[in-house]
């Protein structure tokens, strides 16, 4: 699926992927999902759930996915991609970027306005607009295309933190949307990074372990879901 330009992907195709990556095995509770799209002036594009009814997913996932994509977002650049499950040790007390889950608040309005019939549809009530948000918990990544050009982001939520992170990874790489440029895992992408030992992590970008499962699948991405190469 060669999507390029943001604009060009459809609520369609964003909720086909996602339903299809929900029923592998991705680590967490095997829930449904919701995911959100937005663009790099941070306005929602697109929200989809995988489920057969908005009531099929946790409700408050829907806003939580907005508030991953737009952090992602927020904090990546064209040179260096941020996810938000980077950002997990950085925002803790005594952390290089405490305090940053308290900045770039949710519009409310944007948020819990509209019809409830429409959520979670092409017309869901926060496309076309800004959300706002920070979330620092896996489950929002950046959006590259092959040009290296940093097109907005995804955020998914609906199960475990660990679980969201992996259906985002492999619902982007389906988007073909994963050319990114630099980030501070150890393979120099905006993966996981699962090195927090007593309540530290060494390299300050460190996430929490979920389940083994979920750590194992994040993991394995360099041979299964690679990150694609702009150069």
């Amino acid at each position: 699926m060669p999507i390029k330009l943001i604009d060009a992907l459809t609520h369609a195709e964003l909720q086909s992927v996602l339903k299809a990556v929900v029923q592998e095995k991705n680590g967490g509770f095997g829930l449904n999902m919701w995911a959100t799209v937005v663009d790099r002036d941070g306005v929602v594009k697109a929200v989809a759930f995988s489920g057969e009814d908005r009531g099929d997913q946790w409700p408050g996932s829907r806003v939580i996915s907005a508030q991953k994509a737009n952090t992602a977002n927020a904090f990546s650049l064209p040179g260096l991609s941020l996810s938000t499950a980077n950002l997990f040790s950085a925002v803790q007390p005594g952390g290089s970027l405490y305090g940053l889950q308290h900045s770039n608040p949710v519009d409310t309005s944007v948020a819990y306005g509209g019809s409830c019939n429409d959520i979670g549809t092409e017309n869901d009530p926060m496309v076309g607009k800004k959300i706002g948000g920070v979330n620092v918990f896996g489950g929002g990544l950046a959006l590259y295309n092959e040009d290296g050009k940093i097109l907005g982001a995804i955020g998914l939520s609906g199960d475990s933190s660990c679980a969201d992170h992996n259906i985002a990874w492999k619902v982007r790489h389906a988007l073909n949307m994963d050319y990114i440029p630099a980030g501070v895992s150890p393979n120099k992408d905006d993966n996981i990074v699962n090195d927090i030992v007593d309540g530290t992590s060494p390299s300050g970008w460190g996430h929490p372990v979920c389940s083994p499962e979920a750590t194992a699948i994040a993991k394995d991405f360099s041979k299964t879901h690679p990150v694609r190469s702009n150069g």
